[in-house]
């Protein structure tokens, strides 16, 4: 099912069914402030489990992360950071930045690594906040990668939907998406560390 979205100004009966898919176990791939990502409720594990099975990964080696509504959101699923980590963080989110941060208790254990480390975002996209705040938790995001030289990323929604249709509940027609991901950046050593450049400038550490 392929649903448009404005993202300038969603229509919020159009989110709302997308919530209802999402909260009832359901796959969604939605647009963000980069590329397009593969979403679900972070609590639902069949859900999980069967985002693994469409990326041919296993969890504990795979690389997903949480979309998240605000800085409060992140400490909720964080452990406590420093206050230099704190300033970065609200200076770069929301963002096309991805921080790699210590998990807390509240993630779900099926997301805690050997190094109990998760990967979090604040995406600059109304369209995604909207649903994370009608859901009522962070989603489980990971991207959509695909096998051409030219293109790392699908950016097209027809053809996403064309490529991931039967495979996923719904996905919502933001516009053409990037063909960029987000600048990783690990936070959990001494110093803030670079682990791929991306769409976010890297000024933020300046």
């Amino acid at each position: 099912m392929l649903i448009e979205i404005q993202p300038g100004s969603p229509d919020q009966r159009k989110i709302d069914k997308v919530v209802a898919i999402i909260k009832e176990g359901g796959l969604a791939i939605i647009p963000t402030d980069t590329i397009y990502a593969l979403v679900c409720d972070i609590y639902n594990h069949k859900a999980v489990d069967k985002v693994c099975r469409i990326k041919n990964v296993r969890l504990e080696k795979s690389n997903l992360s949480f979309l998240c509504l605000d800085l409060a959101n992140i400490s909720t699923y964080t452990r406590a950071f420093d206050r230099s980590i704190y300033k970065l963080l609200n200076r770069s989110l929301p963002g096309p930045y991805t921080f790699i941060l210590e998990a807390s208790n509240e993630v779900p254990s099926i997301f805690r690594s050997k190094k109990k480390t998760i990967g979090i975002r604040i995406p600059d996209n109304k369209i995604v906040l909207q649903i994370i705040e009608g859901v009522g938790n962070p989603l489980m995001s990971t991207s959509l990668r695909i096998a051409d030289e030219i293109v790392a990323y699908p950016t097209d929604p027809y053809e996403i939907e064309e490529l991931y249709g039967n495979d996923v509940d719904v996905v919502i027609d933001g516009g053409y998406g990037n063909n960029t991901g987000s600048t990783i950046i690990d936070c959990t050593g001494r110093e803030p560390k670079i682990i791929r450049e991306g769409a976010g400038s890297l000024s933020v550490l300046d």
